[in-house]
């Protein structure tokens, strides 16, 4: 479930899984998928300590009524926007003790991507890491290196409710392996 996180330019801000059959995030109103974030967090800790900035895709749902509501959904109470449509596919567990982040939910992508293409507008927003600012920025939200480790932190649990049976992606692996040895202050491994 996405939880809330601080940042330094909307204060307190929607992050995190929202479907334990799909590695698919939301930055409040960005939709991305987990492995693609791993990634560009490995490629980019990989860099030396000055500025880098990649390009980073995501899907903006801009209306917000397009989005869904998530606990209606969950609860099987409404299933209109987005949301509401992916949990008609994959539908909240019957069994409470099944409410894990499946660590395969990158097999079902495909099926995510034709969904939400049909919701969003896909787009390239600027990945920023600032040594001069001490910042990292993901489009329109900065934060600085303690309140994004958070972020790196949540995605290394499997966020609420945690990786099923303890198992995470090999690309959650790969990004904690690149942070360990990062060289950049501002992508720095947090403490498990």
């Amino acid at each position: 479930m996405p939880l809330p996180f601080d940042s330094l330019s909307h204060g307190r801000i929607a992050f995190g899984f929202f479907n334990i059959k799909t590695d698919l995030m939301l930055l409040e109103n960005y939709f991305f998928f987990a492995e693609d974030f791993c990634k560009a967090i490995s490629d980019m800790a990989k860099e030396g300590p000055y500025y880098i900035k990649r390009d980073f895709e995501v899907h903006e749902i801009e209306d917000p009524s397009q989005i869904g509501d998530l606990m209606a959904a969950i609860h099987g109470i409404s299933f209109r926007g987005f949301i509401g449509r992916l949990y008609t596919i994959f539908p909240f567990p019957s069994d409470p003790q099944d409410f894990k982040q499946d660590p395969e939910g990158f097999k079902n992508r495909g099926i995510v991507q034709d969904l939400l293409s049909a919701h969003a507008t896909r787009r390239s927003i600027p990945f920023e890491v600032d040594p001069a600012s001490k910042t990292i920025r993901l489009g329109r939200y900065l934060f600085d290196s303690s309140q994004f480790g958070e972020l790196l932190r949540y995605v290394w649990e499997g966020g609420y409710p945690r990786w099923k049976g303890g198992i995470r992606p090999e690309y959650v692996l790969q990004m904690a392996r690149a942070t360990q040895e990062s060289k950049n202050p501002l992508i720095l491994w947090f403490s498990i």
